[in-house]
């Protein structure tokens, strides 16, 4: 049941809006505070999921019990109550946060219906919420290694900047996990995070994909379409494989990251864009540069930071962590009970050469869970895990 919290030093209109609440069907619990100073207590000792508030009260007024709130719990909504002579108030309350205000006397399908939408509007923010942290829990990096503790030091130092990254290491690796957590500790999280494989897009397509196309550019440029910096805009696009990428889509890639504008093919207009570059390669891009198939000075722009994601071969101690974290989520996701590793099996699976990386441990850990007894043993790894 809502519980809603009414502020309102008037005795009168205060029961009103207690009597056109409570009797609403038995949906609201509701509670009162005659000041400011009052509810102000009861917010930080109790949760509420709505708080109407009146504007002129003694001791403290609904502006500044507005500001407090929004310090201490941002996620209540707030519906301002105002006489007759305080309507401009009331508006400019609402460009500090307020979800809206009723005027006094209450009407009341007004009433109920300011409130209904305000308590629907916080449910979605909680709903959102919780879709973020599942988010970040299916980008979650396991282990407690010396190397993967110093990538998660680097990531909390530069993801609040716009600092471009480049990220390196083999195929498998967790690179994609770098760039969303990047993304996700930084300013930029509330905005969109774009996603690119270089490598799977063809070179004649790639110049159309990143940067959107006019209608006609090219045969089967039947409209105008957007690309993918322009869909990033506000956010992140994330380029995976860029050592993949075409001599010419590398020119326009510097053009972008140099003056913030882009050009659909097909068309002499710029379009400025407002977008964080992380990138990623398992490739030496170096060596690529001294080959002729990457650009030196877009190296240099991407590669402002540089994180290396090691092999895992080289964490082998974050194993025993990777194995639980993979038994946990692969028997959820089959519907199956938790099946426990022996210390001799996960011995054996620490010794193995993973030239596949974590991709390759977490196929091995979901064929050992389907085909191992109840609790995977030393034979079973011998006898599925066989390379």
């Amino acid at each position: 049941m809502p519980k809603i919290l009414v502020i309102e030093d008037e005795a009168a209109i205060r029961r009103v809006l207690i009597k056109i609440l409570s009797e609403e069907n038995d949906k609201y619990e509701v509670d009162e505070a005659e000041d400011g100073l009052i509810g102000i207590e009861k917010i930080k000792k109790e949760d509420f999921d709505l708080i109407l508030c009146d504007i002129k009260m003694p001791k403290m007024d609904g502006v500044e019990v507005l500001e407090a709130v929004r310090k201490v719990k941002p996620e209540i909504p707030i519906v301002m109550i105002s006489g007759h002579g305080d309507i401009d108030t009331a508006v400019n309350t609402m460009r500090l946060g307020a979800f809206d205000y009723i005027s006094k006397p209450p009407d009341l399908n007004r009433l109920l219906n300011t409130v209904r939408n305000a308590l629907d509007r916080k449910e979605l923010v909680l709903e959102n919420k919780i879709l973020k942290k599942k988010v970040s829990k299916k980008y979650e990096m396991i282990g407690e290694s010396e190397a993967i503790t110093q990538i998660k030091e680097m990531i909390d130092k530069v993801a609040p900047t716009d600092a471009r990254v480049l990220i390196t290491g083999p195929n498998g690796t967790g690179k994609e996990l770098v760039s969303h957590w990047l993304h996700e500790k930084s300013e930029r999280s509330k905005g969109p995070m774009i996603e690119v494989n270089c490598a799977a897009i063809p070179s004649e397509l790639i110049e159309s994909e990143l940067f959107g196309h006019v209608k006609g550019a090219f045969t089967s440029a039947a409209k105008d379409r957007a690309g993918k910096f322009e869909a990033a805009n506000g956010g992140t696009i994330f380029l995976d494989e860029i050592g993949d990428m075409s001599l010419p889509a590398q020119a326009k890639v510097l053009r972008a990251l140099q003056e913030s504008r882009i050009q659909r093919v097909g068309s002499d207009k710029d379009i400025k864009v407002d977008v964080r570059v992380i990138a990623a390669t398992n490739k030496d891009l170096k060596k690529e540069i001294s080959e002729g198939k990457f650009r030196e000075d877009l190296y240099h722009r991407l590669a402002v930071i540089l994180v290396k994601v090691p092999a895992l071969n080289e964490r082998r101690e974050d194993i025993p962590l990777l194995i639980n974290h993979f038994s946990k989520k692969i028997t959820n996701e089959q519907g199956i009970a938790t099946k426990g590793f022996s210390t001799k099996a996960v011995k054996l699976l620490q010794e193995y050469d993973w030239t596949g990386n974590i991709r390759e441990l977490r196929n091995v850990i979901e064929r050992l869970i389907i085909l191992g007894g109840n609790e995977v043993s030393e034979n079973d790894v011998k006898l599925f895990a066989s390379k």
